[in-house]
Parts: structure tokens; sequence; C-alpha cells
């Protein structure tokens, strides 16, 4: 059964900061809870829209994941335990200081499709970013993967976007 969550964020920073933080993978491992122990296993980068593939950086060396773009992180499953999976992503469509969105390609969903919105938007006469996560999900697994779902990996999404969210702000205000 597929399943929907949205998540919605505004920062006090331009959506060209914004956005260019959110198409550097590197900084993925940085907004993710220290208890999974995310890390960039590989990086397979398609150049975004407009840039030359040997300019598929930005100022400071960062690298930018345009569509077509794989990124391969390994994590762990059950905090606290050794136990490694990884996950691969594909970055579907890239859109300048607007979206992107990325798909597992390989997993522990049966589907995963994580669309990142932002919006300008001007709060008490302060110019910031509206940054908006929609998520489809499919656990898979039928009746086991429906439990799991009601029991834990709910929970665990409203718990890992809780902390990015922080760390969002963190890192970039």
């Amino acid at each position: 059964m597929v399943h929907l969550v949205q998540f919605e964020q505004w920062v006090p920073v331009t959506i060209e900061r914004v956005f260019l933080f959110f198409a550097n993978p590197g900084n993925l491992p940085r907004i993710m809870p220290p208890r999974t122990g995310t890390e960039l296993v590989r990086l397979k980068l398609v150049p975004p829209p407009g840039i030359a593939e040997e300019r598929a950086t930005i100022t400071d060396g960062a690298p930018l994941a345009g569509a077509g773009s794989e990124i391969v992180t390994s994590f762990r499953l059950v905090p606290f335990l050794p136990f490694r999976a990884q996950w691969i992503a594909l970055i579907t469509e890239f859109e300048w200081n607007h979206h992107f969105a990325d798909m597992q390609k390989r997993g522990p969903f049966k589907s995963f499709h994580h669309r990142h919105e932002l919006t300008g938007e001007t709060r008490n006469q302060v110019k910031g970013t509206v940054i908006g996560d929609v998520i489809e999900y499919d656990v898979g697994f039928g009746w086991l993967g429906e439990l799991a779902q009601k029991l834990f990996v709910n929970r665990q999404l409203q718990q890992t976007f809780a902390y990015r969210q922080k760390a969002v702000e963190k890192l970039l205000c």
C-alpha cells in the first residue's frame, strides 16, 4: 500500500542558497540523524542543466547532482546495531531553484519517491524559502509491511525529518 507524507519548513535563506545546499549530495549525511550512521558510498553525477560536465560543481568545489545522477548511501536500518543497508537513489527531475525529485532504485522499501520543492516566501518582511518534502512510499511485504509501517516506519520517517529540519536550520541560518 502506498503512503504519503509531507513536511514543510521555512528558513530565512535565499532560495538559491537553499537549492545549492540540497543539490549537493555531500550534505545528505549532514542532515541525517547520527544514529543512522549515513555515509556516501558512491556518486555517479550527471551535471544539472546549463552546467558543463567539467564544471558540475559550485564555487566551493561541492558536486551538484542533476537528473540522471545516482547516489549510493549506506546506513543502519536499526540504530545502534552494526548491520548496514544500502540505498541507491536516482535523481529523476531537476529544475533550478524550484524542485528536484529522487526515487529509490534499490533499498529497504518496495518503492520510495521523494520530491523536494522550494518556494521563495517573505515572512515578517524577511525573505526566505519554504522547503517542502513530498514522499510517496510502499514498505512492501503485504500485511507484514503494513504492520511495520504502523509500528515504526512512519514514526521513523517523522523523526528523521524532524531532525533534518533542525539540521538544515543550523547549517544554513
